[in-house]
């Protein structure tokens, strides 16, 4: 199976910069938060072992081997400097009628929707979408933050594709309240999409530090495209949009210039034939 799928390996704003205008239907990027930690991801291996570390489902024991670590810093002097000018890129290479999608946390969300009201246009911001999620440790001390924020605006405040019908249906949350047609039929969405994370032992865990769920991005890119437009990602990381494009027969340009971003993607993709290209590389040195 062969489909229209782009790897750079390169730094996002050079790279930005040598790329046309209006070449892109829909954005989407999750850059980094601005956390201040280092972001990391273990890989771990699992065995049946009745003297391992850990007990698992039914109380049986299993041994887990470390098979390795990914991660980077994640962490800005000016974060909004370093963040801005990609956001003047990205208004830049949207088409007429596309579609930006920003994914951050309640960190920077204030600071990066002033931004893009300034870079965009009040009036084309539509949404913000709080992407909830219910996984993790618990604090003592204040309400447990469980969210993120992605910020949704468009190049034409008039003029953006949201493919209705594209729409996935949710359960309601009292089905003998609606009758059973509605029930049967499932309701739309709002702007809280309550989402599981990847799961840590799923087969949809790549390893890679802050991978974002397959199911977000495909309802992204289902909605807000059309089969043979163009997905632009410029934080890359794991390759979820590349993948969610994929899937429904989008073209896709996927940008990251850390070299184990590529390599978790060409594994991952590879199904799709994907054309990989590390142009900061000698041609020798290309994969």
């Amino acid at each position: 199976m062969g489909t229209d799928l782009r790897i750079v390996q390169a730094e996002n704003l050079a790279f930005l910069a040598t790329l046309p205008d209006a070449m892109a239907e829909l954005i989407y990027i999750d850059p980094p938060f601005n956390t201040g930690k280092k972001q990391v991801r273990r890989r771990m291996k699992t065995v049946r072992d009745e003297h391992g570390d850990r007990t698992g489902f039914g109380g049986h024991r299993y041994r887990t081997t470390e098979l390795g670590r990914s991660g980077y810093e994640d962490q800005f002097d000016d974060y909004q400097a370093f963040l801005r000018p990609r956001l003047e890129h990205a208004w830049r290479l949207l088409t007429a009628a596309g579609s930006f999608f920003l994914h951050v946390d309640y960190r920077e969300s204030h600071y990066c929707k002033v931004a893009l009201d300034e870079v965009f246009g009040r009036n084309c911001f539509q949404n913000e979408i709080i992407w909830a999620y219910d996984y993790g440790a618990r604090s003592k001390r204040r309400w447990s933050p469980k969210h993120d924020s992605i910020l949704w605006y468009t190049r034409d405040p008039k003029r953006h594709t949201f493919d209705f019908e594209a729409v996935d249906r949710i359960p309601y949350m009292a089905p003998t309240l609606v009758g059973p047609e509605k029930t049967a039929r499932g309701k739309t969405p709002t702007d809280v999409w309550w989402h599981t994370i990847v799961s840590p032992t799923g087969k949809e865990r790549t390893g890679y530090a802050t991978q974002k769920p397959l199911g977000v991005l495909e309802r992204i890119v289902k909605v807000h495209s059309r089969p043979g437009d163009l997905v632009l990602d410029f934080f890359a990381g794991s390759g979820t949009t590349g993948e969610a494009a994929a899937l429904h027969d989008r073209r896709c340009l996927l940008v990251d210039s850390r070299p184990e971003a590529i390599d978790v993607m060409a594994s991952r993709l590879a199904r799709f034939e994907p054309t990989i290209e590390r142009p900061e590389l000698e041609p020798s040195e290309t994969a």
